[in-house]
C-alpha cells in the first residue's frame, strides 16, 4: 500500500513537472511596492501604486507577530519539509466523505507557493502542485526566508500587502507600534481578508480575532492576563493612507505623470522606487497656508452665502414633537445629531457643525466627532451677506441675523480661535522656484486637491496684465530708451476705424502725471506709458523680445494690448519669465523631479539642470601665463567639475536684466522726498515690511479685475502668485465697507496689489529669513550717474531734486541740466532716501 502511495505520488510529479513554474526566481524576487514621492528634505509627499506594501526583514517585526502568524496559520511550520502530512490526511478525508475540497490545509510554505505561482481556485490538480512547488522551496530557501516572504507577500484586505502595510493601512501604526488584539486582528486575515478585515465589519475582525488570540494562548505566545485584556478591547479602526508629512498633492500628480512618462505606468507604480523632488517641506507648508488664508480673506470680504444645510428647522419644531429624534429643546437628539454630522463633508481645514444655540454676539456649536464650542463675535462679525462679487449687505450687528439654531455649518481655526467660514469659490495659484537653476522650491496649484485636480500653475492660461510690463520695459532698454528717459503719461485716445469707436486706454488708478521718467512709470504701473513704448518698440520687435523669456509666440496678442497685458500665461511660465531678471538674464527650465532611486538603492534617474552663471566664460578660460599655485590648482579642479554641468541661455543681457530688476526694486520703495513733497510709492510698496532691500516686484491687474498677479523675487528666490475665477468672465468685484472692520480690511476693488500680493508677502514673510540679503551683483558695462529727477538729464544739485540712476555704459544723458560737462561715476550704488521712506511707512 505504501509502496502504491509512493509510486502515485512519483507518477504525478513526472506528469506534472514541466508545468511547474521554476521556484529559483524566489531567489531574487522583486515584491511590488509601491512608488513613494519624498521632499527634497526627506518627508513624504504621497505613495502610487494599487498594491499598498511596506517590505520589512523579520528583525524588524515583533516577535509577537510572527508568533501570531505561526499559531493561526502553520503551528508545526519550523518542523514540516514544507507540506503538513497530518493536515493532508485530514483535508484528504473531508473530500472522502463530502467530495469536496473545503479544508485548505496548506502550510506557510504551501500558500508561499500559491501566491507567487497559482491562482486560488479549489481544484486537486491545483492542490497537487502546490505541494511540489512547497517541497521545492523549501529545498531552496531556508526557514527564515521562507516567512519573511509570506509575511510581506500575502494579502491582506484593502489593497495592503504584507504585514507592514496592513498596520498602516488599518491602524495607521508601524508593526512595532501594534497592540496585541490588533496583531491578532492582522493575523486573522489570511483566511479571509476581503470579510474579516476590521474596515470591512468590526464584528467578524472581532470574531476572527478571539480565534487567533485563543491559539496564541494555546500555543503560550500569550499568558491568561493578556489574553483577557486583548479580548476585551474594542475593535477600532479606519482606512489609513499612506503617512504623509508634506501636503503637496499637485506636486504629486505633476512627478506621478513625469515617472509614468519616463519608465510606463506598470513600472513606475510597482518597482518601490522613491522619488526626490525640489521641494522644500517648510516652503511647501508656509505656501499652502498663505494661499489659503488669502483666499479666505478674499472670502470673507464678499459676504457669507448662508448655511451649508440644516439640520433642523427651529421655528417649525415644537417641544412637544413626539419624533423620537427631537429632544425636549425642539432639537436632534444626541444620536440623530451623531448621524447628521457623520454625513457631512469638510474640506481642507474647514470642520462641520451644526448651531445649537444663539446669543446676542456669540454661537454655541458643536463639531463633526462630538465637540461643542462657542463661535465668539471676532469670528462671526465679517459675515454680512454676499449679494454680487462687487455687492454685499449691511454689517452685521447680532450673532442671530447670521446664524440660528439648527443650522450647518463650516468652521475653522484661526490665531487659535475658531470662526465661521464656507467653502472659497475664487481660485488661486502660487509657484516658487530657484532662479539660479530652476527647481520649484514649492507649488500650491489651487486651494484643495480633493476639490479640483486642474492645476493652475500648470495647466491655467490667464491674461497677466500689468504683470507683462518689466518684459515690455526690457524690450524698450534695447532699443536705447533708459531708465531715465521721460515718457508722457498722458490719456490716450485713438479712433479704431475696424470697431468703429476711440481706444481709450487708462491708467488704473486714472491719474496721470505727465511727464515721467521710466523707473518710476514701471513702478507706479503706468498703462499709457507702456502703449507708448510699445509704440517706439513695434509690436513685431516686442513680440520678438518677449519670446526670450520662453513664452510662447501663440500666446500673445500682436497689437497695442499686450502692453497691457492680454498675453495669456501660465503662472509657472510667469514665474520662469521673472526668473531671468533675477539670475542676470538666463532662461532656466523649472523642473521638480531631482532624482529616482530604484528599490536597490541605486539612482536611476538623476535631473541635470541648466545652470545660471554668470562669470562661466571668465572662469572657464584662466590666464595661461599665470603663476600655478595651490590656489589655482583647487579653482581648476572645480572648473573642471564645472565643464560636466550644462548652462542656461543667456537670453537678454546682464545690464538689462540688472536695470529691470533695479526698477522693480522701486514698486517696493518708491522714491522721491516725503519731506519735501515729492515722495512716490510704487504698487508693491506693502512690501517695504519685510525691510529688504533685495526684493524686486510687480503687480497686475487685467480689465474688470478677472485676474490679479504679483511677481517677485531675490536674487535666491522668485516667486508668482495669482487669484481669479475658474470662470475667467467673473470678475473678483469690489468690496464694499464694513463697519464692522478696518477700512483696509473691507473696502476697496480687487487688484494685483490688493489681491494677489497678500500671499506672497505672508508666503515670503516665512521663508525669506532661509535667505540672506543679497543683492544683484553689478555687471561689467553699468554706469551711474547723478540726474535731474524731473527731465533725467544730468544734475549737479545734490537735493531732492537729483538723484542717482543706472545705465548701460554709454547710454547716459550727454545733456546737463544747467549745460555742464557730466561726470560718470562708475560702478557707484544709487542714493536712496531710505530715511525719509522708512519715516511713513
Amino acid at each position: 500500500m505504501t509502496f502504491l502511495g509512493v509510486a502515485t505520488i512519483g507518477i504525478t510529479y513526472v506528469v506534472l513537472k514541466d508545468d511547474l513554474p521554476d521556484v529559483a526566481t524566489l531567489k531574487d524576487v522583486r515584491l511590488q511596492t509601491p512608488m513613494q514621492v519624498f521632499t527634497a528634505d526627506g518627508e513624504l509627499i504621497s505613495q502610487f501604486g494599487e498594491q499598498r506594501r511596506i517590505p520589512l526583514t523579520l528583525e524588524q517585526m515583533p516577535p509577537l507577530l510572527l508568533e501570531a502568524f505561526l499559531a493561526t496559520e502553520d503551528t508545526r511550520f519550523y518542523e514540516h519539509p514544507g507540506i503538513d502530512i497530518i493536515g493532508i490526511i485530514r483535508a484528504a478525508s473531508v473530500v472522502a466523505t463530502s467530495g469536496e475540497l473545503s479544508q485548505g490545509a496548506s502550510t506557510i510554505t504551501q500558500q508561499l507557493a500559491r501566491n507567487f505561482f497559482l491562482s486560488r481556485e479549489k481544484k486537486i490538480i491545483r492542490k497537487v502542485k502546490e505541494i511540489f512547488l512547497a517541497i521545492h522551496i523549501e529545498q531552496l530557501l531556508t526557514k527564515q526566508e521562507i516567512l519573511e516572504l509570506y509575511l510581506n507577500k500575502i494579502e491582506l484586505g484593502q489593497r495592503a500587502f504584507g504585514v507592514g502595510a496592513a498596520a498602516q493601512v488599518y491602524f495607521g501604526k508601524s508593526v512595532t507600534e501594534l497592540t496585541v488584539d490588533e496583531i491578532a486582528i492582522i493575523a486573522g486575515l489570511p483566511k479571509a481578508p476581503s470579510i474579516l478585515n476590521p474596515v470591512r465589519s468590526a464584528s467578524n475582525a472581532r470574531a476572527r480575532r478571539n480565534v487567533v488570540l485563543g491559539r496564541m494562548l494555546d500555543t503560550g505566545a500569550i499568558d491568561q492576563a493578556t489574553y483577557e485584556n486583548a479580548i476585551a478591547a474594542p475593535v477600532t479602526s479606519r482606512l489609513h493612507g499612506a503617512q504623509i508629512t508634506a501636503s503637496a498633492p499637485y506636486i504629486a500628480e505633476m512627478v506621478r505623470q513625469q515617472m509614468v512618462d519616463l519608465f510606463g505606468e506598470e513600472v513606475a507604480y510597482a518597482d518601490g522606487f522613491k522619488v526626490f523632488t525640489t521641494i522644500n517641506s517648510q516652503q511647501q507648508a508656509a505656501a499652502k497656508q498663505a494661499l489659503q488664508q488669502n483666499i479666505y480673506d478674499y472670502d470673507e470680504r464678499h459676504g457669507y452665502r448662508g448655511p451649508v444645510a440644516r439640520a433642523w428647522q427651529a421655528e417649525f419644531v415644537s417641544n412637544d414633537d413626539e419624533s423620537p429624534v427631537f429632544n425636549e429643546s425642539g432639537r436632534l437628539d444626541d444620536m440623530a445629531l451623531t448621524q447628521f454630522l457623520d454625513q457631512q463633508q469638510g474640506i481642507e481645514d474647514l470642520v462641520p457643525a451644526v448651531v445649537l444655540s444663539v446669543a446676542q454676539q456669540s454661537a454655541e456649536v458643536i463639531l463633526k466627532g462630538g465637540q461643542t464650542l462657542t463661535l465668539e463675535w471676532d469670528g462671526l462679525k465679517w459675515a454680512r451677506n454676499f449679494i454680487a462679487d462687487d455687492r454685499q449687505g449691511a454689517a452685521p450687528k447680532s450673532a442671530a441675523s447670521i446664524l440660528a439654531p439648527g443650522m450647518s455649518i463650516l468652521v475653522r481655526q484661526q490665531d487659535n480661535a475658531w470662526r465661521l467660514s464656507q467653502v472659497p469659490l475664487v481660485s488661486s495659484a502660487l509657484v516658487a522656484l530657484d532662479p539660479q537653476n530652476g527647481a520649484i522650491r514649492s507649488l500650491v496649484g489651487g486651494y484643495s486637491f480633493s476639490q479640483s485636480q486642474f492645476n493652475r500653475v500648470t495647466q491655467a492660461k490667464r491674461q497677466v496684465g500689468s504683470n507683462v510690463k518689466p518684459f515690455i520695459y526690457s524690450a524698450a532698454l534695447e532699443q536705447n530708451y533708459t531708465l531715465a528717459s521721460i515718457m508722457n503719461d498722458a490719456p490716450i485716445h485713438q479712433w479704431d476705424n475696424n470697431a468703429g469707436i476711440a481706444w481709450r486706454p487708462k491708467n488704473s488708478p486714472a491719474v496721470y502725471d505727465g511727464p515721467i521718467r521710466i523707473r518710476e512709470a514701471l513702478a507706479k504701473s503706468k498703462n499709457v506709458v507702456s502703449i507708448r513704448l510699445l509704440r517706439g518698440i513695434g509690436v513685431d520687435a516686442s513680440i520678438a523680445h518677449l519670446q526670450k523669456f520662453g513664452f510662447a509666440q501663440s500666446d500673445l496678442p500682436r497689437n497695442e494690448t499686450l502692453a497691457l497685458g492680454s498675453a495669456s500665461l501660465t503662472p509657472l511660465e510667469v514665474v520662469t519669465g521673472y526668473a531671468v531678471f533675477a539670475n542676470g538674464g538666463h532662461l532656466v527650465q523649472p523642473y521638480v523631479v531631482d532624482k529616482v532611486i530604484n528599490a536597490e538603492g541605486k539612482v536611476v534617474y538623476q535631473h541635470q539642470p541648466l545652470l545660471a552663471c554668470q562669470a562661466c566664460g571668465e572662469q572657464q578660460n584662466p590666464d595661461s601665463s599665470a603663476e600655478l599655485t595651490d590656489a589655482t590648482v583647487d579653482e581648476l579642479t572645480d572648473l573642471n567639475a564645472m565643464a560636466t554641468e550644462q548652462y542656461a541661455p543667456q537670453v537678454i543681457s546682464a545690464q538689462n536684466a540688472f536695470l529691470i530688476a533695479d526698477a522693480l526694486k522701486s514698486s517696493v520703495w518708491g522714491g522721491g522726498d516725503w519731506r519735501q513733497g515729492t515722495g512716490w510709492n510704487g504698487t508693491a510698496w506693502q512690501l517695504q515690511s519685510l525691510k529688504r532691500r533685495d526684493i524686486a516686484g510687480k503687480t497686475g491687474t487685467t480689465n474688470d479685475s478677472k485676474d490679479t498677479w504679483f511677481s517677485g523675487f531675490t536674487p535666491q528666490l522668485v516667486v508668482t502668485s495669482w487669484v481669479g475665477f475658474d470662470d475667467a468672465n467673473r470678475s473678483l468685484g469690489r468690496a464694499l465697507w464694513n463697519a464692522n472692520l478696518d477700512r483696509n480690511q473691507s473696502a476697496g476693488t480687487e487688484s494685483g496689489a490688493r489681491t494677489a500680493l497678500p500671499a506672497w508677502l505672508n508666503y515670503m514673510r516665512v521663508v525669506l529669513p532661509a535667505y540672506a540679503e543679497k543683492s544683484l551683483p553689478t555687471p561689467v558695462g553699468i554706469s551711474s550717474v547723478r540726474i535731474d529727477q524731473a527731465t533725467g538729464l544730468l544734475s549737479r544739485r545734490t537735493d531732492d531734486s537729483s538723484t542717482f540712476e543706472y545705465f548701460k555704459l554709454g547710454t547716459e544723458p550727454t545733456q546737463y541740466v544747467s549745460g555742464s560737462v557730466p561726470q560718470i561715476q562708475f560702478g557707484e550704488e544709487p542714493v536712496e532716501k531710505t530715511e525719509e521712506v522708512e519715516e511713513l511707512f
